[in-house]
């Protein structure tokens, strides 16, 4: 019997538990990218960071399979761990980058190179930012799957035009991801709008960080092959 005091929306079970594999599939993708960097742009040794990020996954994946809808203080820091790890590596290879672009490293004397290694670090951007947004938006994914706020830290177009919107609708890993690539590649906000000071902020840094590979990336790559 659930206790009387606790909030009705607290008791009842999940209502649409987000699905395990699309965060899985992303954190991998982050880390064969990480493996695929040169030395020079990846923090520690090759294995290190895809590894702790593997151990994170595994105990998240054994603690809560198949759909995210156990809520718990601990797995919840488990996930924010990992998305933590996550962003030092990619801020690392970010910075690192960056330094060789302005300084002329290994990779700039190529333009395949440079793209090739640009693209892996834009790329894990986008994911970390993604599993971020992922994360801390309404509490989580395990948290949404059981109750919704009124008023979200991000506002999709379903919470802004409630009539386009299924019933008891979700957002999905798939659209934090669109969000983490749209906001990388137009540097402000589309179609989702940030109602929370964390999420104008990082939309901010993410969009920053965008312009600055980008950018840089490709001034070289066109000064390269010219």
């Amino acid at each position: 019997m659930s206790d009387p005091r606790e909030p009705m929306h607290l008791s009842r079970p999940a209502a649409n538990p987000e699905r395990r594999w699309p965060m899985a599939a992303a954190v991998i993708t982050s880390a064969v990218l990480t493996l695929l960097l040169p030395d020079d742009l990846r923090l520690g040794p090759r294995w290190a960071l895809p590894l702790v990020e593997g151990l994170l996954l595994v105990a998240l994946v054994s603690a809560d399979p198949v759909r995210i809808s156990r809520r718990s203080a601990r797995l919840r820091g488990v996930a924010i761990t990992l998305v933590c790890v996550m962003a030092v590596g990619a801020f690392w290879s970010t910075v690192r980058l960056i330094d060789d672009l302005i300084h002329g490293g290994k990779e700039t004397g190529s333009a395949s190179a440079l793209l090739l290694a640009g693209g892996s670090v834009w790329t894990s951007t986008v994911l970390v930012f993604s599993l971020l947004y992922f994360e801390l938006d309404s509490g989580g994914p395990a948290a949404r799957a059981h109750h919704m706020p009124r008023t979200p830290a991000l506002a999709f177009p379903q919470h802004l035009s409630p009539e386009l919107s299924a019933t008891h609708w979700r957002p999905r890993y798939v659209d934090y991801l669109y969000l983490g690539f749209t906001n990388s590649t137009a540097f402000s906000p589309t179609d989702v709008m940030p109602l929370a000071a964390w999420a104008k902020i990082a939309m901010t840094v993410q969009s920053v960080i965008s312009l600055a590979i980008l950018g840089l990336v490709i001034a070289r790559a066109v000064n390269v092959l010219v």
